[in-house]
């Protein structure tokens, strides 16, 4: 079914591509693959400006073309073949060069009067099963998605098998859109961004950071249940450290350079923490009954993302992680892992979005792609496929997925609209102890090379914020809220000083409570309480100040109750306790 949906969206895209060329004859097409919910294809308009409000126009054009595609017509090309039909594309030629370079066999696809350079895979009958499409934004995006090549324009579109799918679709985006973690950010004052400090590098407010500290008190806490102990690390270490772990082979151009008034050392700033945390186990000489190791930190790694992929919290360039690194002896594995599962149930549960884990495994096509021996990569596959049938895991296999030094679970959780986001990270590493050369003695007195067991709970804090945050819309739960009760005097003149020492109360009893002391009216006091998503308001005048009952107002309810101020400090402390 995979294949067929994508099958149909890069059909779709095709006819995107024959659309555009028939209303701007000038502009120079380049690739247009499926995506996940979708397609995009990218074009070069030139000096022409297509924005978003000729998505309509365009979008008709596309189903009146569509009526006479009857399939797909596959033509096998030589390279001046392919050459001589795109003589005036400068894009596609690029393509022809680098495809013959390597002996892929060109291909061109027709439908109608629209021919494209293609590989393949469209449905079979254009005119009947291309009925349910849409497109939905233009944006920019660089052409191979290099920053010195030129800005193209990017139209995206999706398409779906039934009318039904693609209303559905078209309902969770708008939804989305008011869920949006940029909007409801602003809107509760959680983080902000300067242009002074930089792109893709988010400033959170106390209300942001409130947040984001009482999550990884959590995370810390259920880690240290099972015995991992804090570590610290700076954030700068020589590039030597990474060309011994194969970081900097693989992603050296993601790293920020430091550059040293002191010594000749080539300095980075951190982009992972792994390699460190090993050499404080290499700190020393390690025996059997000292394994498991299990460290954790919670610390920022950095990495130098290109600017057009920064998205508010979801990509950034500086990355908290609530970290954890475990060194383990083979027979171990199992016990650690049953251990960090316990933990993702937990944390997932109380966060309150379901869970299935996605088994990532290497991609046998492209072996060059990851380091380490085969047969301990094939080793590590069948331990955690086995692990996630002995814990009973909703699992899926997914092949090109691994790490470069290992496979692993990732826990993929599903969002109140339905999208599933990857979040918890346990992944078994056999290679980088063995880079490392670091040890353990046996019970037989030889040495061993450990195991290592990487492992995050939320991963990125930013990443997870943008998840959570979505999944909430913000509305969230009473021990995380920033504030947790806001209280409104009746009369600012009267009550300010009473509602002043109520809230004094309540901080004394460990709650987060603010008073709203504007001179505004009750009514648009809590109608501004209701846009902050505040879980409990107080109203409080005279009656409640001199001792009766309090009347409280519940997020999302419409009824007030009421209770004596006893009961709901006792009431909300019990919510606050268990994480409600």
């Amino acid at each position: 079914m995979e294949n067929n949906i994508d099958n149909l969206r890069h059909s779709c895209a095709h006819l995107l591509a024959a659309a555009v060329l028939e209303l701007y004859p000038d502009a120079k097409r380049t690739i247009g693959p499926p995506v996940e919910s979708g397609f995009y294809y990218d074009f070069d308009f030139g000096d022409e400006k297509v924005s978003e409000d000729d998505l309509k126009k365009i979008e008709k054009r596309m189903q009146e073309l569509v009526k006479h595609w009857k399939g797909f017509e596959r033509q096998d090309l030589s390279k001046q073949e392919a050459l001589d039909m795109f003589s005036d594309n400068q894009y596609k030629k690029e393509l022809i060069e680098e495809f013959s370079e390597v002996g892929q066999t060109l291909t061109a696809y027709k439908s109608g009067d629209f021919i494209d350079l293609c590989r393949g895979g469209h449905c079979e009958e254009p005119n009947k099963e291309l009925q349910n499409f849409k497109l939905l934004k233009v944006a920019g995006a660089y052409w191979r998605g290099d920053e010195k090549n030129k800005m193209l324009t990017r139209i995206y579109g999706t398409c779906f098998a039934s009318k039904q799918e693609l209303k559905d679709y078209l309902f969770m985006l708008e939804e989305a859109k008011k869920r949006d973690h940029r909007k409801i950010g602003k809107e509760l004052d959680l983080f902000t961004f300067s242009e002074l400090v930089g792109s893709g590098l988010p400033l959170f407010t106390p209300k942001g950071t409130l947040l984001r500290e009482q999550l990884n008190d959590f995370s810390q806490q259920l880690r240290e249940k099972v015995g991992f102990q804090k570590v610290w690390i700076p954030h700068i270490t020589k590039k030597e450290l990474y060309e011994r772990s194969g970081h900097w082979a693989k992603f050296g151009g993601e790293l920020f350079l430091v550059e040293s008034q002191e010594t000749s050392d080539e300095m980075v700033l951190k982009p992972m923490n792994c390699p460190h945390h090993q050499q404080i186990y290499a700190s020393q000489m390690r025996s059997y009954r000292d394994l498991p190791i299990k460290y954790l930190e919670t610390t920022t790694v950095y990495r130098d993302e290109k600017a057009g992929e920064l998205l508010g919290l979801s990509r950034v360039r500086c990355i908290t992680q609530d970290d954890s690194h475990i060194f383990c002896t083979p027979d171990q594995i199992q016990q650690v892992y049953g251990e960090l599962i316990s933990i993702v149930k937990e944390f997932y549960g109380v966060i309150g979005m379901k869970l299935r884990a996605r088994l990532s495994y290497r991609d046998s096509a492209t072996p060059e792609k990851y380091i380490g021996d085969e047969d301990l990569w094939k080793q590590a596959q069948e331990i955690i496929l086995e692990i996630a049938r002995k814990h009973e895991l909703d699992y899926y296999e997914a092949e090109g997925e691994a790490a470069f030094y290992g496979p692993k679970i990732d826990f993929m959780a599903v969002d109140a609209l339905g999208r599933e986001w990857q979040v918890a990270t346990p992944q078994l590493d056999f290679v980088q102890p063995d880079r490392f050369g670091i040890k353990y003695t046996d019970q037989d007195g030889q040495e061993k090379t450990p195991v290592m067991i990487h492992f995050a709970l939320m991963g990125s804090i930013e990443r997870f914020l943008s998840v959570y945050i979505e999944h909430t819309a913000g509305n969230f739960p009473l021990w995380l809220s920033p504030t947790q009760v806001l209280i409104l005097p009746v009369s600012t003149e009267k009550h300010l000083n009473g509602a002043r020492a109520l809230a004094d109360e309540f901080k004394r009893a460990g709650i987060r409570v603010e008073v709203d002391e504007a001179d505004e009216t009750v009514g648009k006091k809590i109608r501004n309480s209701a846009k902050m998503k505040i879980p409990y308001v107080l109203v409080v005048g005279e009656k409640e100040l001199s001792g009766e009952d309090l009347t409280v107002r519940v997020r999302g309810q419409e009824e007030q109750e009421t209770m004596p101020k006893s009961r709901f400090l006792e009431k909300i402390s019990h919510e606050i306790a268990e994480k409600k």
